[in-house]
């Protein structure tokens, strides 16, 4: 069994940045591929970013692509994801997801969720 816990959600202004951490513990940390996935009301859960688990192959939508930065730290058991220029339509509850199999790329993926941390945007 995994446990995720996410970590540093937070209002911002637009234009501004957060990290936000996700801590992994019950599996080697370094056997999972990961990633984040957002929420936001009314709307499906969709995919936001990617790593793998051996060398640390990254993946981002296209809404994100140059603004987010995924990362992890094998050491620290934990995942990170960087968020710069944030933008009203980034606010979301912000989801850390892994798999023990696959690249995380959609929900059905996933075999571990973290329980979300509010991130919003202000315009």
């Amino acid at each position: 069994q995994v446990q995720l816990v996410e970590s540093g959600g937070g209002l911002v202004q637009a234009g501004g940045s957060l990290r936000l951490s996700c801590a992994a513990s019950g599996r080697t940390f370094s056997s999972l591929s990961m990633g984040w996935f957002r929420q936001a009301p009314g709307k499906e859960r969709e995919f936001v970013a990617a790593i793998s688990r051996s060398i640390g192959v990254t993946s981002y939508s296209d809404s994100v692509k140059g603004r987010f930065t995924i990362s992890k730290d094998n050491a620290k058991n934990t995942m990170y994801l960087q968020m710069n220029s944030l933008r009203p339509e980034d606010t979301a509850v912000y989801y850390c997801a892994a798999d023990r199999l696959t690249v995380p790329t959609r929900p059905n993926q996933v075999h571990y969720w973290g329980q979300g941390t509010q991130v919003t945007v202000s315009s």
